[in-house]
């Protein structure tokens, strides 16, 4: 296997050497085998040489040296898994900047309070603290004044993994937390692009621009987002081949959806997860981040659902807070709604008390709506709007 190895946790691993084992043709390695997708697509096993996740760390400390943070400087901060790429590159960066790394346990995650007695670790020997995190962890750690004071510790803070909500960044600004949204993959090693926390300060909603290795370009009729990069993964184990990723002219196609501007990147959401809604295509990412902030939702996702009219109806899904009020905090995501096109409001909202992302954070868009579809219309919990 010219070195390459397996990344992954105890759960996977048996798949991901049965992958391996049924691969014939490998390239130069030393270099990891990683899991990547598995939310709305299936899961595949990517191939990292050490020497882009090397090229990564180091686009990345010229990224900070930009914004004024001197990486050999800093103490990074890891409260996510190695088994995924956003968990293993602060063992890389550490490395390769020779800077100190924190590794975090999830359960210490959820425990604010303890996070803080200990924050003076942070910042000594007069070094910068850097995190990553997905924002689910970011939205509970700012439900509590401890994680907000724990989180001001902090010279950077980069989201990414999913879409950031705006009235998530809203509260982040307004506890003047320096984060950094970014976009990144498994198949670029980690980050394509990243935002100057001082722009996210001021009010900035994209994920910045590309990485000085780094070159975007979106298809005029889609709006996918292509990547081109020196560090683009060889491929993926496809049986006995490895399938490319890139194509002839060295450009991987992500899945997702974006726009460009002079600020730079925003993501739309997953070209395979747009719903085709009454003639439009829509972007459920773009709705929930419309409807998320309603007192008493603790978690939403919108799905489509077969209809012979619409093409696909669109069903909210909501997990509540147990001391809300359903019917009030229906009428407020109904009155919410009306500001929406008309393709992009839900035509149905399920009370979902289990309603929840896998362990990396993300919606398995698919199950839910297969969820939503045998609970449609008649059964309890199940809502029509007015």
């Amino acid at each position: 296997m010219n070195g390459w190895k397996l990344q992954a946790s105890e759960l996977e691993r048996a798949a991901g050497e049965a992958a391996m084992a049924a691969c014939q043709h490998w390239p130069e390695g030393p270099g990891l085998v990683i899991g990547s997708g598995g939310s709305t697509g299936g899961r595949k096993w990517c191939l990292q040489s050490w020497q882009n996740l090397e090229q990564s760390a180091a686009s990345t400390g010229r990224w900070l040296t930009a914004i004024g943070i001197d990486p050999s400087r800093v103490r990074l901060v890891n409260p996510l898994s190695p088994d995924h790429i956003g968990g293993l590159m602060p063992q890389v960066r550490s490395q390769h900047w020779e800077a100190p790394l924190l590794a975090i346990s999830p359960r210490e995650l959820k425990c604010p309070e303890g996070l803080l007695q200990r924050s003076a670790e942070l910042t000594a020997d007069g070094r910068e603290a850097l995190i990553s995190l997905v924002p689910t962890q970011l939205q509970r750690l700012l439900d509590s004044p401890a994680g907000i004071q724990w989180l001001q510790h902090f010279r950077l803070i980069w989201v990414g993994g999913a879409a950031l909500s705006p009235a998530l960044a809203q509260q982040a600004r307004e506890a003047q937390l320096q984060l950094s949204p970014c976009y990144g993959a498994t198949e670029t090693a980690a980050m394509v692009c990243a935002l100057d926390p001082a722009a996210f300060l001021e009010g900035g909603a994209s994920c910045g621009n590309p990485l000085d290795d780094v070159e975007l370009r979106l298809d005029p009729k889609t709006s996918a987002i292509s990547v081109n990069t020196r560090r683009l993964s060889p491929g993926w184990l496809a049986g006995a081949e490895l399938k490319p990723f890139a194509d002839a002219d060295r450009w991987w196609r992500s899945g997702d959806a974006g726009q460009l501007n002079t600020e730079g990147l925003q993501v739309k959401g997953r070209l395979d997860g747009a719903l085709n809604s009454g003639g439009a295509t829509v972007f459920p990412e773009q709705i929930e981040a419309s409807l998320i902030d309603v007192a008493g939702v603790e978690a939403l996702l919108v799905v489509g659902i077969p209809d012979a009219q619409w093409g696909q109806q669109l069903v909210g899904l909501m997990r509540l807070n147990p001391d809300a009020d359903p019917e009030a905090v229906l009428q407020e995501l109904q009155e919410r709604a009306r500001g929406l096109t008309p393709a992009e409001r839900p035509r149905q909202w399920q009370i979902t008390p289990e309603l929840s992302t896998n362990h990396q954070g993300k919606w398995e868009r698919k199950r839910w709506a297969q969820s939503a579809q045998r609970q449609q219309s008649d059964t309890p919990g199940t809502v029509q709007p007015s």
